[in-house]
């Protein structure tokens, strides 16, 4: 379990993804809390870091948002490795990979080694999304719907947080509840998990469909970072290889639990 100290904490490497800042939405006050709190040696961003296709319909940028972003750039002034990895939200950066802006690298995917040599495939994993990827339309609608949820979100957050209770995410567990999202889920990992086996790589760290997880698919490791909407999770490495989920929940200093490291070692493939 990793658990806040007085300084940093300090990983290998860290992935985030599915901040979506330009949203409501965005747990931005969490994320500036988990990145001023962590250090790494590289930091991966896995997409819809910027939700372009909210701005393009109405402006909104808090001024955390921004002190987000110039966290971002102060880690790559101060030596560490920033990748960026569009996703569907951010598509037009698309056109900029393999350019340096502000010291982080910016790249259509990449392969990561971890300290015990493992080789894992970064994308964000819109591509193995059909509604995206060939229904745009509906996509945009499932968003509507989806920023519709997340302000019911919020005002349920505020009445548990006027009663002393700490973040947890309402819209997360109704999707989840729902048998299509998890079937749709279940598809999305096993998809992105074929391509990971066709290019003879160990396994996957992808966003994309804001639900973190670390499993066995077929003998392949299958990691989803989460997002900072709804359960503001990010997918951290420890020096000895170890990958873990680690949930920053609650910016008032609690101790933050994190999903078991255990599914790295198991024997058995879950299925």
């Amino acid at each position: 379990m990793t658990e806040r100290r007085p300084g940093p904490i300090h990983f290998r490497t860290i992935w985030i993804s599915d901040t979506h800042l330009g949203t409501r939405g965005c747990k931005a006050d969490f994320l500036l809390d988990f990145l001023r709190h962590t250090e790494s040696d590289r930091l991966y961003l896995v997409g819809d870091i910027i939700d372009g296709w909210r701005l393009r319909r109405s402006w909104y940028w808090a001024q955390s948002h921004n002190d987000v972003i110039q966290q971002v750039l102060r880690k790559a002034r101060h030596g560490t490795e920033v990748f960026y990895i569009p996703g569907n939200h951010d598509e037009w950066l698309r056109d900029y990979v393999d350019l340096q802006i502000g010291g982080v690298i910016l790249l259509r995917e990449a392969v990561h080694v971890t300290a015990d040599g493992r080789r894992l495939l970064i994308l964000h994993g819109d591509d193995f999304d059909g509604v995206v990827r060939y229904a745009r339309w509906l996509a945009l609608l499932g968003d509507w719907a989806y920023d519709l949820t997340l302000r019911l979100n919020h005002v349920f957050n505020r009445l548990r947080r006027r009663f002393g209770y700490p973040y947890w995410s309402l819209s997360a567990y109704l999707k989840f509840k729902v048998k299509n999202a998890v079937q749709f889920v279940s598809d999305f990992a096993q998809a992105i998990t074929t391509e990971a086996r066709q290019r003879r790589v160990d396994g996957v760290v992808c966003g994309h469909i804001h639900h973190a997880e670390i499993k066995y698919l077929g003998g392949i490791l299958y990691c989803n970072d989460g997002d900072w909407v709804e359960s503001c999770t990010a997918l951290v490495e420890h020096f000895d290889g170890t990958l873990e989920i680690v949930h920053w929940s609650d910016p008032l200093g609690h101790v933050l639990p994190a999903a078991s490291a255990a599914p790295i070692f198991a024997e058995a493939e879950l299925s």
